[in-house]
């Protein structure tokens, strides 16, 4: 038996080319928080012209129906016992007293956020011109917005005796960011923490189809109205739906509901975590991109533009919010 080398003659081959060979994939199963990414398509997603119609048509038939026959209920009622009768027209009248109610508090919020969003535009419009007459308008208006709230009062108080020192746009503004909003930028910042530790928990911890989904949606809602709130005072429900499709249509519009390498690498533990479970790699992924949607919620709802404070990091809000959930890599 011939044990010599063997000999493979490559001749009419073409030789193999390292540089060409195609790239090795190893992030290939990397958490993408899918969660997260669905509740912004949802959010985000504008109805068509045909479904606002349907919607609308299907509503007003509606309320037309249950209005008819409440109507002849009533008359009814009132023909066998007006005693009964006008027990049930009192209780109708409250009824629609507290929809009126209602419907006065959602307009109530979507003034306060018009409110805001022009205290912000001034904000930005005295910062760039440097203007101190803007400047103290827009303290005035934002003395005007919290004069109502105790949990503003020392700030107010502070602001107060120390403006008339301060003879510069930049120094004035930056006065009113420190004394006014500094207590509520942390309480902000609490808020998108705990959100960012419940959806990063349930992602990882809860095998349930559509869980994950679910929570991501009701916590990032909630987060986003209690934002409003600690902003801007009491929120309601539209306002804060609305809210919300405006922060989460920016952040799809910007790409930053996307997970790129800036996003696992600015996690503490994510990259680690990823190739142990998908699920907890997932939940952090998860996490860190409501922790963006937090931050987009402060940058909207906040009266001024970060100028004085320093804006919150996506890291750093999720590293204090996994400290003892998961490890810290």
């Amino acid at each position: 038996m011939n044990r010599g080398p063997v000999l493979i003659d490559l001749e009419g081959t073409e030789a193999a080319k390292p540089d060409a060979a195609p790239a090795v994939q190893d992030d290939i199963d990397a958490p993408q928080g899918v969660a997260m990414q669905q509740v912004a398509a949802i959010a985000a997603r504008r109805p068509s012209r045909l479904a606002r119609w349907f919607w609308l048509i299907a509503i007003t038939l509606v309320g037309f129906i249950v209005s008819l026959a409440a109507w002849d209920y009533i008359t009814g009622l009132l023909t066998r016992s007006p005693v009964l009768g006008g027990i049930a027209t009192a209780l109708i009248g409250l009824l629609l007293l507290i929809l009126c109610i209602i419907g006065l508090r959602e307009l109530a919020t979507f003034g306060r956020l018009r409110k805001l969003d022009s205290i912000q535009h001034e904000a930005a419009s005295a910062l760039a011109s440097l203007d101190l007459r803007d400047a103290r308008t827009v303290v005035a208006d934002l003395e005007g917005l919290y004069s109502n709230r105790e949990d503003t009062a020392w700030g107010r108080a502070e602001l107060k005796a120390r403006q008339g020192d301060v003879l510069d746009a930049d120094g004035l503004l930056g006065l009113a960011e420190t004394a006014l909003l500094a207590p509520l930028d942390a309480r902000a910042q609490r808020e998108v923490e705990a959100a960012t530790r419940q959806v990063a928990t349930v992602t990882a911890i809860v095998p349930l189809a559509l869980a994950d989904l679910f929570t991501a949606l009701t916590a990032n809602l909630r987060m986003i109205r209690r934002i409003a709130e600690i902003y801007g005072g009491r929120s309601g429900t539209l306002g804060s739906w609305r809210l919300t499709r405006t922060v989460l249509t920016h952040l799809v519009a910007t790409g930053a509901v996307a997970v790129g390498d800036d996003l696992i690498g600015s996690v503490a533990g994510g990259g680690v975590l990823s190739k142990v479970s998908r699920r907890f790699g997932e939940g952090v992924i998860n996490g860190a991109l409501t922790a963006r949607v937090g931050v987009a919620a402060i940058e909207v709802c906040r009266p001024l533009p970060f100028h004085a404070a320093k804006k919150p990091s996506v890291s750093g809000l999720v590293g204090r919010a996994m400290s003892g959930l998961f490890g810290r890599d």
